[in-house]
């Protein structure tokens, strides 16, 4: 037997166990709504991100970028909630099970998100920093409230 085969017998085992140790659960539901919504969320960091620079003057002001980064968060910004359905509970979900026993209240902290979103479009191509500081701010306030309530950490 040659003496490769037992150094790549060696490595494939090890990859399958390091692999079987991984605590990512993958999304099976047939519709995938974790998966979906989850998504949806990423891209909606990735969009507040480069107006976070801007609002902490890590980044200069360009109007238009500003004003395309905002109203590109706004369509974002709508299409998470539908896969929050009823059967939307399931591993690999960090939503806390208030969301779907407290949905007043968490559909009041989506309308308060949005309500946010709506103020930094409505400010992004002013030019006035202090106002685009204040509705960036008020965004991230209400990511992160929403997180403390409706989302477990790992």
């Amino acid at each position: 037997m040659p003496k490769t085969l037992p150094v790549a017998l060696t490595l494939i085992t090890a990859t399958l166990l390091l692999g079987a140790c991984s605590d990512k659960v993958k999304d099976t539901h047939p519709q995938q709504l974790v998966t979906q919504r989850q998504a949806v969320f990423k891209k909606m960091t990735k969009t507040l991100e480069p107006m976070g620079l801007v609002a902490r003057g890590h980044k200069d002001y360009v109007k238009v970028e500003f004003m395309e980064g905002a109203q590109a968060l706004k369509d974002l910004s709508s299409q998470p909630w539908v896969f929050f359905s009823a059967d939307g509970n399931y591993p690999p979900t960090k939503a806390k099970p208030v969301v779907w026993s407290q949905a007043a209240e968490f559909k009041a902290a989506t309308d308060q998100y949005l309500a946010t979103v709506d103020k930094l479009v409505e400010v992004s191509g002013s030019a006035d920093l202090a106002a685009i500081r204040s509705a960036v701010d008020a965004v991230q306030k209400s990511c992160k409230s929403c997180h403390d309530q409706f989302r477990n950490e790992r």
